[in-house]
């Protein structure tokens, strides 16, 4: 078959969604894709209403079927779904039972590999239990991981079996045409449509790329830990903070920065004793470009730091500094351009004794901080991210500053926070 595009209706409000389901479709997507978040806000409502928005379309409910197969597709059948999804972990006789209920409402089953070991064998197998399809899926919180898309078992799959095969799990504009390349059938895409300001627009690209062009765009892509500065650099510490469960937040100490500027690195950490500068400098020897050296004073008043320390620091490529204590000449330090943070601001320093250490862990306004940890800050605040978190939380960051972007744009076409977000319907029962 010649290949599709399927928008994955990821929310959990049925009237954006019916809304972004109209922009898609203008844009060319074939298949409207009922997602789980929103069956299991909606129930079967929103594929009633789809059903009826788009009488040409092909409606996907996906309901991730483990138990009961038939009476599941049997309610997403009778609400109009023309292809319910079930997925590959569950009994054989749950798959069995759904193929037969398929039929009997007509509709179609897709099995959807999620979680699956063995996924060419298994393929197979549900293949000989009457399925139509079959979808390889990597799942959005192993995306969020920064793993590499499967694209070479989707190659085996598709030479494996002889049904179409789709592709889910964070497809990119950029990344579309080695799906299709490798044989994919049905390219189902959520984020990288429906989180944009033109959705229609998206759609667009997408179908293009598809179909070979060569489209660029940074939405909705995932990084791994070597483009960690930029991802970082792309957020916003709200973002950040929303992402990673309001963790991580520096507290008492105040930012020294230039409008719109940001700080971004990895911490080398420094522990020296009020107004001792020697470690805090020394570091600077140690630091490699990208650093940020972060200096716990245990919040004491006297200067560790200056303007002299700071171009030695830019010097050797340091981003910043951070001061869980004093700096000084901050007028100067803030006209070169070089971010820091400190908890107090003085115009004397002490001496240089040598105290403390560098390289080991460290308290930096109540967080617990280690070299190699992410320290990012702008003029809302300063948070740090322990480096083994460091590539979900930045795709987490990105996901929130996409979503932001598109209720941001709802607003600006005349809706409210309150409407787009349905608070008054969603606000939890006591």
């Amino acid at each position: 078959m010649e290949p599709v595009l399927q928008v994955a209706l990821d929310l959990m409000h049925l009237k954006r969604s019916v809304e972004i389901a109209h922009e898609s479709v203008d844009g060319g997507a074939d298949w409207i894709e009922i997602g789980t978040p929103l069956i299991k806000s909606e129930g079967a409502e929103p594929i009633r209403i789809m059903r009826k928005e788009f009488p040409g379309r092909k409606i996907v409910a996906d309901t991730k079927t483990m138990d009961v197969g038939s009476f599941e597709v049997e309610i997403a059948a009778k609400a109009g779904a023309d292809i319910v999804t079930v997925m590959g972990l569950a009994d054989d006789s749950t798959i069995t039972e759904a193929v037969m209920a398929a039929r009997k409402y007509g509709a179609e089953i897709m099995v959807d590999m999620l979680n699956v070991a063995g996924v060419v064998e298994r393929s197979k197998a549900v293949e000989k239990l009457g399925v139509s399809y079959i979808c390889l899926h990597m799942g959005i919180d192993r995306q969020m991981r920064g793993e590499e898309a499967p694209v070479d078992v989707l190659r085996k799959v598709v030479s494996s079996v002889s049904l179409p095969v789709a592709a889910a799990g964070g497809i990119t504009a950029e990344t579309v045409r080695g799906y299709v390349e490798a044989g994919a059938s049905v390219i189902i895409v959520g984020g990288g449509i429906i989180k944009t300001k033109d959705i229609t627009d998206a759609a667009r690209n997408m179908k293009k790329a598809m179909a070979g062009s060569e489209i660029r765009s940074d939405l909705a892509k995932k990084y791994g830990e070597a483009d960690l500065f930029e991802a970082f650099s792309r957020v916003s510490t709200p973002n950040i903070s929303d992402a990673y469960h309001k963790q991580g937040i520096v507290k008492g100490l105040t930012a020294h920065l230039n409008p719109g500027q940001r700080l971004v690195g990895r911490a080398l950490t420094v522990q020296t004793a009020n107004g001792d500068w020697a470690k805090p400098v020394e570091a600077i020897d140690r630091a490699k470009d990208g650093d940020v050296i972060v200096i716990d004073v245990g919040g004491g008043d006297v200067a560790v730091w200056g303007e002299l320390a700071s171009e030695s620091a830019m010097v050797v490529g340091v981003r910043g500094v951070v001061i869980d204590g004093a700096i000084r000449d901050i007028d100067d330090i803030k006209a070169s351009g070089f971010p820091s943070f400190s908890r107090h601001v003085v115009p004397n320093a002490g001496e240089p004794k040598g105290y403390g250490g560098i390289g080991i862990e460290v308290t930096i306004g109540g967080q617990a901080v280690r070299t190699g940890d992410w320290i990012i800050g702008d003029e809302n605040g300063l948070i740090v991210v322990p480096k083994e978190k460091a590539v979900e939380v930045a795709n987490r960051s990105l996901d929130v500053r996409e979503r932001e972007n598109r209720t941001r744009e709802e607003i600006r076409r005349g809706s409210t926070l309150s409407k787009v977000n349905e608070l008054a319907k969603w606000e939890p029962v006591r």
